[in-house]
Parts: structure tokens; sequence; C-alpha cells
């Protein structure tokens, strides 16, 4: 089995030295996908739901690229750089709007800091590919 290593033109480069995804046979696995827009910046500030959205948006815009969607999703892990567990509550309620009945198995942890500047959610995905 072959390991294939890919940046993703979906995503602002973030200047990190290393893939977007990993594609190991059938399995992709993603780095931690921020709530970056197209500019590169963390949007929308201080919002927990809103930048797990944004980092679904991302997500779906990644998958797309090696045809698959948020249905081919096996695994979620979701980071949540905040003290209260409300937070990570917060966060999984907007897993769950996204995905509705298919939410994939998600770990929602608590972490003490992020890499980017007003990063408040990372998002890390395994998904299964459709044969090439």
């Amino acid at each position: 089995m072959s390991v294939r290593r890919d940046q993703s033109s979906a995503l602002p480069h973030q200047g990190f030295p290393h893939s977007a995804t990993v594609s190991a046979g059938p399995l992709l696995f993603t780095a931690g996908i921020a709530p970056i827009d197209a500019d590169g910046a963390v949007t929308p500030e201080n919002d927990v739901v809103g930048q797990t959205k944004q980092c679904l948006a991302n997500l779906e815009s990644v998958l797309a690229e090696r045809g698959a969607g948020f249905t081919d999703v096996a695994k979620l892990t979701v980071h949540v750089a905040e003290r209260m567990q409300v937070d990570l509550d917060v966060a999984w309620g907007a897993v769950v709007e996204v995905f509705g009945d298919g939410v994939p198995p998600t770990s929602v942890l608590g972490v003490t800091v992020l890499p980017l500047d007003g990063q408040l959610v990372e998002i890390e995905a395994v998904a299964a590919l459709a044969a090439e």
C-alpha cells in the first residue's frame, strides 16, 4: 500500500510544512482543518459555533477535491480551545447541525491553545475514498 501526500487547493496555504491530506489505500486522513476564509483569516472571531461551521465547510471542500463528501467521513476529531465544557457542547451541536442524521463517530476535545491567533476550533477527519 502506498501513501499519497497532498496539499489542498481548496484551502489557503497556512505556512505549515506538512500535507493537508494523506491517503493510504482507501482512507483519507486530514491534517487539522482551521476555520479560515479564502484570505487565510480566522473567521468568525470569538465564535465557537461559527468557527466549527467554517472548519466543516473547509473540510467539505477538501473532501470534494478527492471525490468524497460528508457521508464518507468515518471519524471526526474536534479540538476546542476553550476552558468551559459548555463550549465543547456548543461545538458538538454545530457538528450535529451540519451532519444531521449522518454524524460519524466524533471525539470533541478541550485543548489549551491552537496555532492561529483567535483560533478556537480545529477539526481532523478520516474518510473512506472510492476506489480509483
